[in-house]
């Protein structure tokens, strides 16, 4: 019962967090994306080739988790975006707290998004808070079509699933029909954008999802 009462605390205090700054966020005009995948999914290389897209439009800055190093941030900056590293130093997540403090880094009077780049794990990551206006779970085809039903958490709190690596099918035994019943019956609200964004297929209808998440219509207040 002891574990059980702090887990719950911990959770408490992080939502606490996390409530003060969405509202800081909705204050501010901005959107804020979680994006949680399993290592080498391909958030990384997904938000390379979304972001050039996404700020033809609009102001995007980027916090990036990791455990150590600084290598998916070093991409990101490469594409000219604010972008705020977090390693965690071995949490296996982010939360509201280490956003809190990277989004004192950033010039939240010039952003209409904020996407956070998780830590790679589809368990945490899921639990947290981190005042974002809607979790997107990336899975790529080499991982299985199972996996829906093995990690139903963050496949339930999920608003998009990036379906990724679309080009590997021919070569996986990945089963779209399995994928999609077992979506249809852990979460059937859930968008799905089959995706290849190493190739760029398949973006548009992702990055329209995205605006139309947008707060206040991306009107800053």
């Amino acid at each position: 019962m002891t574990q059980i009462k702090v887990k719950t605390n911990i959770l408490q205090a992080n939502d606490e967090v996390a409530g003060q700054l969405k509202e800081r966020f909705r204050a501010k005009g901005i959107t804020v994306i979680n994006l949680i995948s399993s290592p080498g999914a391909g958030k990384t290389t997904l938000l390379e080739h979304s972001i050039p897209r996404l700020t033809e439009k609009y102001r995007v800055g980027v916090i990036e988790g990791d455990i150590l190093t600084t290598r998916d941030a070093d991409r990101i900056a490469k594409l000219n975006v604010p972008v705020v590293q977090i390693e965690t130093k071995g949490a296996c997540h982010l939360d509201a707290n280490m956003v809190l403090k990277a989004a004192e880094q950033l010039d939240l009077d010039n952003l209409d998004f904020i996407i956070i780049e998780n830590v790679g794990n589809l368990v945490c990551p899921a639990t947290f808070e981190l005042a974002e206006d809607a979790k997107v779970v990336v899975l790529s085809i080499a991982e299985g079509s199972d996996k829906p039903a093995k990690y139903p958490t963050i496949f339930t709190r999920a608003k998009a699933c990036i379906l990724n690596k679309m080009d590997l099918l021919p070569y996986s035994n990945f089963s779209l029909d399995d994928f999609y019943q077992d979506i249809k019956r852990i979460n059937p609200q859930m968008e799905v954008f089959e995706v290849a964004a190493l190739q760029e297929t398949g973006l548009d209808s992702w990055l329209k999802w995205l605006e139309g998440m947008m707060v206040n219509g991306g009107q800053k207040d």
